[in-house]
């Protein structure tokens, strides 16, 4: 077997479980499911039961083609330096993606969403692994933290990305945390804040930095 096909095993084994699961529960499921709910966990749009196979290709399908093919229209070729780094992004993303489309699956079966705060603590393990592994990222155009100051500078992108780091380490922690024990409906609000935050700091910071490492004085 083709060692690169064998590498990637494991993963395409995770973006086609929910396949597996959806075939499994495909004649007990109604005609009419839900496909998306709002924040409270109400449903808001339904579809029929075949909707759900292109929901499946939208989430871990996707994602693995489209991070299997990065580094090979990467012009600068930086991601290829990350090697296993990479891979292992590439693995936390599928992995993501699959479990959010085997709840997806599960609670269209049931058609109720039974805790949406489940999603957001998926969504805080994403933000605390990818930020664990936000220093290595190299100074590419597809991953990371992309202003034009990141991108002229390599030194700047190097220190932004480890501020970055350590805030989604620390604000996918508080996600996960704040969704265990703060009533939902309050609960989204400082998602929505603690995400705003950790998006924003780093970009204001890319900026200072850079006009600081620039400036003649320094």
């Amino acid at each position: 077997m083709n060692e690169t096909l064998k590498k990637e095993l494991p993963i395409i084994g995770f973006a086609l479980l929910p396949f597996i699961y959806l075939a499994y529960l495909w004649n007990s499921l109604p005609e009419k499911v839900p496909i998306h709910w709002n924040y409270k966990g109400e449903i808001d749009d339904w579809g029929t039961k075949y909707s759900l196979i292109g929901v499946l290709f939208l989430l871990p399908v996707l994602t693995y083609v489209l991070m299997l093919f990065i580094p090979k229209i990467d012009p600068k070729k930086r991601i290829e330096l990350m090697g296993g780094k990479y891979y292992q992004i590439k693995f936390v993303l599928v992995v993501f993606m699959s479990v959010l489309a085997l709840f997806i699956l599960h609670s269209a079966q049931s058609q109720t969403l039974s805790s949406p705060s489940i999603v957001l603590v998926l969504v805080g393990l994403l933000f605390m692994a990818l930020g664990n592994y936000f220093k290595v990222i190299k100074q590419n155009y597809f991953l990371g933290i992309k202003t034009p100051w990141t991108l002229e500078s390599e030194e700047v992108w190097k220190l932004t990305h480890i501020l970055a780091g350590k805030l989604w380490i620390v604000g996918g922690l508080l996600i996960v945390i704040f969704s265990l024990v703060i009533p939902e409906n309050i609960n989204f609000y400082i998602f929505i804040g603690i995400t705003v935050i950790i998006t924003i700091v780093p970009i204001v910071y890319s900026y200072f930095i850079f006009k600081q490492l620039k400036s003649p004085n320094q």
